[in-house]
């Protein structure tokens, strides 16, 4: 007698096992309803981080820690903009470092801290470039620059080309540096980016001459030894050289401006608002 609640116990709870046919659709039709939605905010997310504006925010966001850094350690310290060998701009978080670098404009790679890469779509420029791009040691010392113009941007002409073959002119005016004081202020100073073992055009195939400084290295170093990926500033042949750091830049369309040919290319860079960084504050200021 006892026997036939037990069983009807045991039936009711194997009927409870698993979902109905009904309860599966209502799921499915959920989960598709989350992908539809979801892939477009995801899209909106990935496309604001790509535009002016995300590129915008990525740069104020090194701003600011750049200038804390200076804050922090009680040395000049900034960001720097250069481009690795591929073509993509980075920032690069530097500090003025005597000791390590035996320049006083020298500085070099905060440790610790990557580069952080720039949207693929964008680049910036400071659009000025240096008036000598010799080959003698000292070309990389002078810090005399000039405004870019049209006939820089020629990337058919022959003399625009550095010996890899690449327009120094573009190389130098999107190598550009960004620097706070100690007391947190915009400054305007000389700045030299070498290697953290402060070696002149350091060479690995030579005793005296080895760097393997991850960040800050020469072409040769980079190229054979796979020491280094950015290039150092003793390389006037190049674009890169000692300069005077910047207050003011231009965010552009890498698509769009690599699609132009010299003329359309300067007038497209004119065309672009100036963006400003505040002294004081160390944030941009813009129209937008």
């Amino acid at each position: 007698m006892l026997a036939c609640p037990d069983n009807a116990m045991n039936h009711k709870l194997q009927t409870k096992t698993g979902f109905t046919l009904t309860e599966m659709v209502v799921v499915i039709a959920t989960i598709s309803l989350l992908v539809a939605f979801g892939l477009p905010v995801m899209r909106v997310i990935r496309e604001s981080f790509e535009s002016k504006t995300g590129g915008k925010s990525m740069i104020s966001a090194a701003l600011s820690s750049a200038r804390a850094i200076a804050a922090k350690e009680q040395h000049y310290a900034g960001i720097r903009f250069q481009r690795d060998s591929a073509g993509n701009q980075y920032m690069i978080f530097i500090i003025h470092d005597f000791e390590k670098t035996g320049l006083n404009p020298g500085f070099r790679a905060v440790e610790t801290l990557k580069p952080t890469k720039l949207p693929d779509s964008m680049g910036v420029m400071d659009l000025l470039v240096r008036t000598n791009h010799g080959t003698n040691w000292t070309d990389a010392e002078k810090l005399l620059d000039e405004p870019l113009n049209a006939a820089y941007l020629d990337d058919t002409n022959p003399q625009n080309l550095g010996p890899d073959q690449k327009n120094r002119y573009i190389t130098d005016t999107s190598t550009f540096s960004i620097v706070f004081s100690p007391s947190g202020k915009l400054i305007m100073r000389g700045v030299r980016i070498r290697n953290r073992d402060g070696i002149y055009q350091p060479n690995n195939g030579v005793s005296n001459k080895v760097s393997m400084d991850s960040i800050f290295n020469s072409p040769e170093n980079i190229t054979t030894y796979g020491a280094g990926k950015f290039i150092q500033d003793d390389y006037a042949e190049l674009g890169m050289g000692a300069e005077s750091s910047r207050n003011s830049f231009v965010i552009y369309d890498k698509i769009r401006f690599d699609k132009l040919d010299a003329g359309a290319r300067y007038d497209y860079l004119s065309s672009l608002e100036q963006v400003y960084i505040n002294p004081y504050t160390g944030t941009i200021i813009s129209a937008d």
